[in-house]
């Protein structure tokens, strides 16, 4: 259970007032408790000043894991029985072991995750790396909280760009140099095209009329796309293995080519669609512009293909959520999206969340592949790691697995630059604080973790502890461990892998506040019980890192 819930359920018996657990504060200096209650929220109710309701509170409350409570400004303030708490909380861990902090809210039930999603014939930028670590992490921790995540790649292999790019390479194309460099030369294309189409408008219309020749079954129009495709996940594979991400399945946007025409028709039937301009659209409310289906020439658009996809992973999946983890930009299409699907009477279209991020920019702008303003992802790991490999070069050159570790680390330091953030905020790139060895960074909480290991390595075999006493930093340490479940709950629960991320640095820098202040292993008194606390901090950190999708090296 959840310690903020265990509190409420202690003070609950005490007052008939409705208690929250949102309610319970930790006070930031710790002569003040280590839980507090706030009375204002009564006041208005009892008609009693807060400070009087404080001071009646906190003076019948008794419970045998309760220290001490008293009043304070109209806070109670709540003292825990450090021993007995401490004595729990490392009991608990050392019977759960990695299993700690899981839970069965999510009673088995089925959630599809669309992420990552990279578009074929272009490269894999840092534009794709938000949602893929994003969407691999939730997916982590949605299985932790008791769901089956099942991680789909619904990879932009359809779409008019293709047409552009067909046109292109018979336009400038050359066979030889896209077998040599394939992705490199067919982004040439793509920019090229877009700059040949500022001077000539015509591209863009002999652009579409070459996806529809795709959309209609040209041979040689399929071949080529089928050739784009097939170089396009070569690379794409290289790097989900450096990310260490894997997919339950890479049905894209051209697997519903067959199965559109039956949801069109469905639309139809139930007299959703409408005539505008010569395409077909649905009508999805005043304030919102109206959903398009098919265009003028009969070619189809994401909407269609993400109505289609939707209803078709319904059907497969059963899933109880439904989560799409793509840019902030994308509001308005899953805005409609939902509304289609409710008006068709689907009405698990409530299960459907978009799952919003921002953007990576660069120097205050946003990268564009049509413009050829990219930062390739692959080159950022690569780098990464080099970085990693020098500093244990010059650090720990006896480290064995040097190569292992400096992948671990430079890869990490990648993931978690990002999900440190909240997902909704731009992200500015920059390289240099990326790799940072100290400070709010992955590679920070990773050599933690390491110190942890080593303390582990010297100590004696472990046998059952005995709490004798818990000083300030031992203290600080317990109470972060006793929060990982529910940080593992919230961040599940507000698809935000930042809470976990923010969770990992705290509990690393309580950790190394104990380290540096306490003596470990030449106190034969506490020692028993320090090694047990050391080890419940190895389990806590590398299940965090586990769960952001970071691997934990026992050695840096």
């Amino acid at each position: 259970m959840q310690l903020k819930k265990e509190i409420v359920s202690i003070l609950q018996r005490f007052t008939t007032e409705t208690i929250d657990d949102s309610m319970i504060e930790i006070p930031v200096y710790t002569h003040l408790g280590d839980y507090a209650l706030p009375c204002f929220p009564f006041a208005k109710k009892l008609r009693q000043s807060p400070i009087l309701i404080a001071q009646e509170l906190a003076a019948i409350i008794q419970d045998e894991s309760i220290e001490k409570t008293e009043a304070v400004n109209g806070y109670v303030n709540i003292f825990m029985k450090r021993k007995s708490f401490a004595l729990s909380l490392l009991t608990t861990l050392q019977k759960q072991g990695k299993q700690y902090g899981s839970s069965n809210v999510g009673a088995g039930g089925i959630v599809s995750i669309d992420m990552s999603s990279p578009n074929i014939a272009k490269p894999f930028s840092m534009g794709h790396l938000r949602s893929t670590v994003i969407g691999n992490s939730i997916a982590l921790l949605h299985e932790k909280s008791g769901y089956q995540p099942v991680k789909i790649n619904h990879l932009g292999d359809w779409g008019t760009q293709f047409g552009k790019l067909l046109v292109a390479y018979r336009l400038w194309g050359s066979e030889k140099k896209v077998r040599e460099a394939p992705i490199e030369t067919l982004l040439a294309l793509y920019v090229r095209f877009h700059e040949e189409a500022k001077i000539d408008d015509s591209l863009n219309d002999k652009g579409r009329a070459a996806f529809k020749s795709l959309e209609d079954g040209d041979t040689e129009a399929l071949a080529l796309w089928e050739w784009f495709r097939t170089e396009s996940l070569k690379e794409f594979q290289r790097i989900y293995d450096l990310l260490g991400v894997s997919y339950d399945s890479f049905q894209g946007e051209a697997y519903y080519n067959d199965k559109m025409d039956s949801i069109v028709e469905e639309l139809h039937e139930r007299n959703l669609l409408v005539a505008s301009d010569g395409a077909l659209v649905v009508d999805v409310g005043e304030h919102l512009p109206p959903c398009l289906i098919k265009k003028s020439d009969g070619a189809t658009l994401y909407a269609t293909r993400d109505i289609t996809a939707a209803i078709h992973r319904k059907h497969t999946y059963h899933f109880v959520k439904s989560l799409y983890v793509v840019g902030n930009e994308q509001s308005l299409h899953f805005e409609q999206l939902k509304i289609v699907l409710n008006k068709m009477g689907y009405a698990w279209s409530d299960a459907i969340q978009h799952i919003p991020f921002g953007l990576i920019l660069k120097d205050g702008k946003k990268l564009s592949t049509r413009k050829g303003k990219i930062i390739l992802l692959e080159e950022v790991l690569k780098e990464a790691i080099l970085l990693a490999e020098k500093t244990i070069e010059e650090k720990n050159p006896q480290l064995i697995n040097k190569k292992e570790v400096a992948k671990s680390v430079g890869v990490g330091a990648v993931i978690f630059s990002d999900l440190k953030q909240h997902r909704k905020h731009d992200i500015e790139f920059d390289l240099k604080k990326m790799l940072q060895t100290e400070g709010e960074t992955g590679p920070y909480v990773q050599y933690t973790f390491a110190r942890a290991c080593s303390i582990l390595r010297k100590a004696p075999a472990q046998i059952a502890f005995e709490v004798k006493d818990v000083n300030d930093y031992e203290w600080e340490l317990i109470k972060a461990l006793k929060q990982f479940p529910s940080v593992v709950l919230r961040a599940t629960a507000e698809y935000d892998p930042s809470i976990l991320a923010k969770y990992a640095v705290h509990l690393a820098q309580s950790f190394n506040s104990f380290y540096g202040n306490v003596q470990i292993m030449n106190d034969s008194k506490h020692l028993s019980y320090r090694i047990g606390l050391v080890q419940s901090v190895v389990i806590v950190l590398e299940e965090s890192l586990r769960l952001l999708g970071i691997k934990a090296p026992t050695e840096m």
